[in-house]
């Protein structure tokens, strides 16, 4: 599911932002010139729920390196504010939750949210097609 959500983030970055802002999903080398944008997982957490439902909180840190502009990075991060409130995951809309974002150095770090149920289908099982039993009783009962 993380791949999925990291697919509509970078979709969504990509429709706000436009070609001139390169978006990596993962670490690269130091000494990149911004602007540019990560997508990291920071962690999931799951709580199980009755009927083979689950409740999954992900996180996600979007990096911002804008080329060394504190203000730069304000602004992007209002437009992240609104550009990632909503995502489509699979057909499905999922809200962004507990927003937050920090500024220090030329370095935006957007935090944010996608929690979701999801269902895990159990195993099937064949069923039994057919059984047999036989008894047998010694003696007779008297009334």
């Amino acid at each position: 599911m993380v791949h999925f959500i990291m697919e509509s983030i970078c979709m969504s970055l990509d429709a706000e932002f436009g070609d001139g802002y390169k978006i990596y999903r993962e670490e690269t080398e130091q000494g990149l010139q911004g602007p540019c944008f990560f997508v990291l997982c920071c962690g999931v957490k799951e709580r199980p729920f009755p009927n083979k439902r689950y409740f999954r909180e992900s996180q996600f840190c979007i990096r911002y390196l804008s080329g060394g502009e504190n203000e730069e990075c304000h602004a992007a991060a209002e437009r992240l504010l609104w550009c990632l409130k909503w995502l489509e995951v699979q057909g499905d809309p999922v809200m962004g939750t507990k927003m937050r974002y920090e500024v220090s150095d030329g370095v935006l770090r957007f935090f944010v949210n996608y929690d979701m149920f999801v269902y895990r289908e159990a195993e099937s099982v064949p069923w039994m097609e057919e059984i047999s039993s036989s008894t047998s009783v010694k003696g007779e009962m008297t009334g």
